[in-house]
């Protein structure tokens, strides 16, 4: 009779929302992946997604984080080129530690978690779940109330930053104030292209950057803009509008929305 392997215990880190166990384990092995493969289709392939899924999932974490975690270079015809910025690498060691030190010292975990910013922010910001393919984790510069509506300007990179307009009710329920780190929430058929970059409008959100992939479907396409320093922006428009527009890759454009269309959550 065949001896019994003795019985092991294991531990796995995940976030305490248990619908999201799966979402951030697999950010972390898509992480991993760049960075032991050097490229997003190795990478894709070897944690079984597409090559756009990919994509997807590290332009929204790249839109959620304070930095950039993964930079793409021009070149490689399979996808070569793709890397873990600095930021993006210490994300990935320090959540690789804390499955470590979660191994050995459990009772330790919550502590350590909180104890390291960065990936603590990342993580938070990430739990969130919303059919808006648009989220930017933004530092609010400026609240200004007004009669009936409070207007709240938030930075979410360098360059870049949001106007949204919320009712002063919500304002006060939520208790917005400038240095407060919030999530804005933008639905990608809410957002107007243009090819004329000083265009006349009265959108308080006006955002140039490149295009840096068009794909068109049966009635719409999706075209994503690159904004710089890590943020994409994804804009839904018809086919019809594709075609009159003419944008291809490599295209500068302007990205306009309302501030009454930017919702926002509470970091």
């Amino acid at each position: 009779m065949p001896r019994k392997k003795a019985s092991t215990l294991k531990a796995n880190l995940f976030l305490l929302d248990a619908d999201q166990q799966s979402f951030s384990n697999s950010q972390f092995e898509l992480l991993a992946a760049i960075e032991e493969c050097g490229s997003i289709t190795a990478a894709a392939k070897r944690v079984g997604i597409s090559y756009k899924t990919a994509w997807d999932r590290i332009d929204a974490m790249n839109n959620l984080s304070d930095k950039p975690l993964v930079s793409r270079s021009k070149g490689g015809a399979k996808g070569g080129g793709t890397k873990l910025t600095d930021f993006g690498r210490d994300i990935l060691l320090g959540f690789i530690e804390l499955e470590d030190e979660h191994a050995a010292y459990v009772d330790r975990l919550g502590t350590s978690l909180h104890s390291m910013g960065d990936l603590a922010n990342f993580l938070r910001s990430n739990a969130l779940r919303s059919s808006a393919r648009n989220q930017f984790r933004g530092l609010i510069e400026k609240v200004v109330r007004g009669a009936v509506n409070t207007e709240v300007v938030l930075k979410i990179s360098g360059s870049a930053s949001i106007v949204a307009h919320i009712t002063n009710d919500s304002s006060q329920k939520m208790k917005f104030k400038k240095g407060n780190y919030v999530i804005a929430l933008i639905k990608s058929s809410w957002i107007i292209l243009s090819k004329e970059l000083d265009v006349a409008t009265s959108a308080r959100n006006k955002l140039i950057g490149k295009v840096s992939n068009v794909v068109k479907g049966k009635v719409n396409s999706e075209v994503i803009i690159d904004l710089g320093d890590g943020k994409t922006l994804c804009s839904i428009i018809t086919n019809q509008s594709a075609s009159t527009l003419k944008l291809k890759k490599g295209d500068q454009a302007c990205a306009l929305f309302k501030a009454s269309s930017v919702i926002l959550m509470a970091d």
